[in-house]
Formats: structure tokens, sequence, C-alpha cells
């Protein structure tokens, strides 16, 4: 049967489908709109099963705070022209605003919940189906704390969150530190959270580069440790050097500001 151009508009608006996808659908289920938006979201499927082994680099990264709570949320494509995309961007900001007010404990608990009735892994492989690429939910990262700030770099590809113990935590203070988080990428809040494996790793590295250098074998575990100690002011949030002011450490900005950082969560989909 024949569809109008306002049929096929209405359907575009409902599923955000494209015009000959829409067309297509419509004419197959006769006219039924019911019909029309099963077969859209079953090829959307269909195309997102197909392109599983694919490599989602690109997306979107958005984070916000919610009182106590801030979340980043990542969605992933192919290109970077989908993740521009002003109906991609929406989307992620609809999953970003479910986790806020939902508190899913894990990433999965997340990729079930539902917008606006739909479940958001279905929703994410139907937009797979619009666009032909691959999309995943990528990370999904939270921190609490009394105060909270959430920062999200130019470009949506890079985003930050940063909890305090304090409430009531000057808001440009809090988002000078989101975005030393941001700019120097450290491992870990402070030397006791640096994982174990990484520091036996810099220990390592640090112990091989004095053998290279010819060092005696019985001082290369003292240089190691030189070594490492430079690692934890170069690489540990609250030791590295603060941004705007290279003659203080993050923690004595804190401290000045009587504030105190409690953890904090990093997402990118750049090569660093």
């Amino acid at each position: 049967m024949a569809v109008t151009m306002a049929e096929i508009s209405k359907l575009r608006t409902m599923t955000g489908a494209g015009m000959m996808d829409c067309k297509n659908a419509l004419t197959e289920a006769n006219g039924d709109f019911d019909q029309a938006i099963k077969l859209i979201r079953e090829r959307g499927q269909a195309i997102a099963a197909k392109r599983s082994d694919r490599e989602a680099s690109e997306g979107c990264v958005l984070a916000a705070t919610n009182g106590s709570l801030a979340a980043i949320v990542a969605v992933k494509c192919e290109t970077d022209f989908v993740a521009k995309n002003v109906d991609f961007v929406a989307l992620t900001q609809s999953v970003l605003d479910v986790a806020l007010a939902q508190k899913p404990a894990s990433i999965e608990a997340l990729a079930a919940l539902t917008v606006d009735g739909r479940v958001i892994s279905e929703l994410i492989a139907e937009r797979s189906g619009i666009t032909g690429e691959k999309m995943e939910l990528g990370f999904y990262e939270t921190v609490t704390g009394e105060t909270t700030v959430a920062y999200i770099h130019p470009g949506n590809k890079l985003a930050t969150i940063i909890a305090f113990a304090e409430a009531g935590v000057d808001a440009h203070v809090a988002r000078d530190i989101a975005m030393q988080a941001a700019a120097m990428n450290p491992v870990s809040l402070d030397r006791g959270s640096v994982p174990a494996d990484v520091i036996e790793k810099e220990l390592e590295i640090g112990r091989e580069k004095a053998r290279q250098e010819g060092k005696p074998e019985g001082m290369l575990d003292k240089i190691a440790q030189g070594r490492l100690n430079k690692f934890y002011q170069e690489s540990t949030l609250l030791e590295q050097a603060f941004i705007k002011d290279g003659k203080i450490t993050v923690a004595q900005y804190l401290k000045d500001n009587k504030a105190t950082a409690t953890s904090f969560k990093r997402v990118t989909l750049n090569q660093e």
C-alpha cells in the first residue's frame, strides 16, 4: 500500500529512523504503526548483532551530579560523525539521567533499566540499526560524597567526577580539582590507593632502568623506591602539582580551601 509523507514523518518522529527506513517499514506493515515500529526495532537489533565484532572506539561521554551522587556515562559508536549527532548525544543524556535517578550498582544493571518504557540495551541496539554502526554502553562510573562535582571536557570525549568529605565545598574549588583530574590523568587519589600491580610494575621499571645505567645490583631497590616516590608525585591526584599554581600540590590547595577529596573517576575515549 502507498504511505503518505505525513505517516512517514510521524514514524520518523516516533523512532528516529531514516525516512526510507520508515517508508519501507510502513509499506511492509500495511500502514500499521505498531508493526512498523516492531520491524524497525528488529532490524536495528539484527544490524547490531551483525556488527558485534566491530570496534566502537568513538562515542559520547557525559557526567552530572544529583546531590551526593555524581555519575559518568559513555555510549560508544564507531565514528566521530555519529558521536556528534544530536540524537546520539540525547540518547547518552537520557541514559545518564536514568543513572542519576535510579542509582544502579553496575553497568549491567544500568543497561537493564528503561527510558520511556524501553530497555536501555535495546534502545542502543535500535540506534545501531538507524546509523548502521556498532553501539554499546561503554562506561558507567559513580562517586558519592557530601559534595560532588562533574566536569565534561569540550567535545564530550572526556569527563571526571570528584567526591568531597565536606558539604558546601566551593564550586570553583571543586571544579578546579575535576579539571586537574581531567588534564593530568592521575592513576589514583593518593599513594595508598595505587593498585599493588601498578606499584610492582613501577618498581621493576625503576630497577631495570637503574641496571641499564650501570648501578650496583645492591642499590637497585633503593633507586627504584626513589623513582616510585617520583611516580607518586606525578601520578596520584593529591600529590600532583596543582595545574593553576605549580608551587603547591593539589593536597595543599584543598587544605587551604578546607576541602577533602575522597574519590574520583575519569573516563575518556581519547587516545592518550
